[in-house]
């Protein structure tokens, strides 16, 4: 028979039991809620990307087509984030220099790489052992513009047509000097293949960007070169450059009256390149979907279309995916044409 004594003693361990039944019921309420709250805040987080300044990497020199035409862009996709875009330059060694910051940025959206086709396809192709990967590194965010691109020479040189180039090059071999932004750089595979085409030798100049070079040519320290129509508009306006040929399949508002490089010279030659935009890898997909749609907003705006075209850029505007598939084709083609033509760094 349980005594008073026991009694007592039964219902103070029960109240002990649901004492501790309850604390561990409010523990794991209370984890509960922390971690709710934790998915709140992250969610809320990522809803209000952007919520500070964006940092675009230019890796090419100041003026260049890429640099002319993110400068352009910027502004209206600041407009369209509701954050403001700062550029900067960071331009050296073809482009790897400033890659390589944006390979290496925190893959939070706050760092973006405005890129041309050269720093994804074509110098991986020349330099192997640069730094970063071209498609392990960088997740695509779209194509922007493709670049209409010039044969341009010295002024003061008797040079009217590709015809011309490819004459005195062949009266003349390893003599006639060709500007370049760089090993690899698009002014440097530019005219390595269309040597190669010609049968042509010729001597690389490189300088530190596409705009050097573009000065280069005016001032005669080499007498002719590729380079995108953005880069060397002004110089052709202010009568510094002449221009020689259009390296589209057609003819362009742009340049009216200036032949194609195919009709003039070189049958079937065609060279141009892009502009594009990246982020780190591992940058979340809703943040690269954001930046992506931004993109697509700027290019719908009639006015930074008109100033795009104005310059030789072509809006274009792509998926991820897009431009994804996109780098890896150009990579495999332009290896394929480097190798067959034997463009070499040096």
């Amino acid at each position: 028979m349980m005594t008073t004594s026991d009694k007592t003693k039964s219902k103070n361990s029960e109240g002990k039991r649901m004492m501790r039944h309850l604390l561990q019921r409010c523990a794991v309420l209370a984890c509960a809620t922390i971690m709710l709250a934790s998915v709140m805040m992250a969610g809320e987080a990522r809803a209000a990307y952007p919520d500070q300044t964006i940092t675009m990497i230019i890796p090419l020199a100041a003026g260049s087509a890429v640099d002319n035409a993110a400068r352009i862009l910027a502004p209206a996709m600041s407009q369209a984030l509701g954050q403001s875009i700062v550029s900067e330059n960071q331009d050296g060694a073809s482009g790897i220099i400033g890659a390589e910051r944006v390979a290496r940025a925190n893959p939070d959206g706050y760092t973006i790489g405005a890129f041309n086709d050269s720093i994804l396809t074509m110098v991986p192709n020349m330099l192997p052992n640069i730094p970063w990967d071209p498609i392990k590194d960088f997740a695509p965010v779209s194509l922007v513009t493709n670049f209409e691109w010039a044969l341009v020479a010295t002024p003061s040189l008797p040079y009217k047509t590709a015809a011309d180039v490819i004459a005195a090059a062949k009266a003349q071999p390893g003599v006639i000097n060709y500007a370049t932004g760089g090993v690899g750089s698009p002014q440097h595979i530019a005219m390595a293949l269309f040597a190669a085409a010609n049968h042509l030798d010729m001597v690389a100049i490189p300088y530190k960007g596409a705009t050097p070079a573009a000065v280069g040519i005016a001032g005669g320290e080499a007498q002719v070169g590729f380079s995108a129509l953005p880069t060397v508009k002004s110089l052709l306006d202010g009568k510094k450059l002449h221009l020689l040929g259009i390296s589209s399949e057609n003819e362009i508002p742009q340049a009216p009256g200036v032949p194609t490089i195919s009709e003039s010279g070189s049958p079937g030659f065609q060279f141009y390149s892009w502009f594009v935009i990246v982020v780190p890898a591992g940058t979340p997909q809703p943040i690269v979907d954001r930046l992506n749609q931004a993109i697509k907003m700027a290019l719908a705006n009639p006015d930074v279309r008109a100033k795009l075209l104005a310059q030789g850029a072509v809006p274009v505007g792509s998926s991820p995916g897009v431009l994804g598939a996109a780098i890896k084709t150009n990579l495999a083609k332009y290896k394929k044409l480097i190798d067959d033509n034997h463009i070499k760094a040096n």
